[in-house]
């Protein structure tokens, strides 16, 4: 076997490992996805421009992207060819700038993406009264995480006329000084804080053999 072949039969195997990672990376994703349009259903309303762009349905999509293409890539690489690999490295190549792409942009437009996410939220209360699903998922979030609003409790005067949804209260109860200070918005994004870490390790280790698999799909297409 001359340097070049193995050379290449090493890419070859290489790259379906790195692609069944992918492929679980996917199945993770997609799984997680699943548990959280189970668990999680009830938040889905909140966005009123947006009820379908969730936490579950982001998760859903990228998984089965994530696995489409990492089912491509170890087929090209145990079949050997070009117009799989070649699929492969364009699918990828689209992922990986989408991903980066949006990292940036949450990065450097941070504050514009929170101004408009909390003017989306308050938005969406304004059809609390009209809408049982909106409602429903106010509730749902205000009980879970102890908070009232989207800022604080004032955010619900304009809309109920200066009364309070009964979620925002301790025990349900509309009772004088026990509605929940806090806002939902703050408080969501500190429990978020608090238990990404693990979704960040996750996330670099996907975003690593993704581009390992461009690489050695690269490198494949010239063998």
């Amino acid at each position: 076997m001359s340097a070049s072949q193995r050379c290449f039969c090493c890419v070859k195997y290489l790259m379906f490992v790195f692609n069944l990672v992918f492929w679980l990376g996917g199945c993770g994703l997609f799984g997680v996805g699943v548990w959280l349009s189970f668990t999680q259903a009830e938040f889905y309303y909140l966005s009123s421009s947006f009820p379908s762009l969730s936490a579950a349905n982001l998760l859903l999509v990228a998984g089965g992207i994530t696995m489409v293409t990492g089912f491509l890539g170890c087929l090209g690489a145990l079949k050997e060819q070009r117009c799989l690999l070649c699929t492969f490295f364009v699918i990828l190549l689209i992922l990986v700038l989408t991903e980066v792409t949006m990292v940036l942009v949450l990065y450097y437009l941070h504050d514009q993406v929170e101004l408009y996410a909390k003017s989306n939220l308050k938005d969406g209360m304004k059809k609390y009264a009209s809408d049982p699903e909106l409602q429903n998922s106010w509730d749902n979030v205000q009980k879970t995480f102890k908070c009232c609003g989207v800022n604080n409790r004032t955010d619900w005067y304009d809309v109920l006329n200066n009364d309070l949804p009964s979620s925002c209260y301790l025990g349900l109860t509309k009772e004088p000084g026990k509605e929940w200070n806090k806002g939902c918005y703050e408080t969501a994004k500190n429990w978020l804080s608090n238990n990404i870490s693990s979704m960040l390790v996750f996330g670099v280790c996907i975003g690593v053999v993704q581009v390992i698999n461009l690489s050695d799909s690269f490198i494949g297409l010239y063998f």
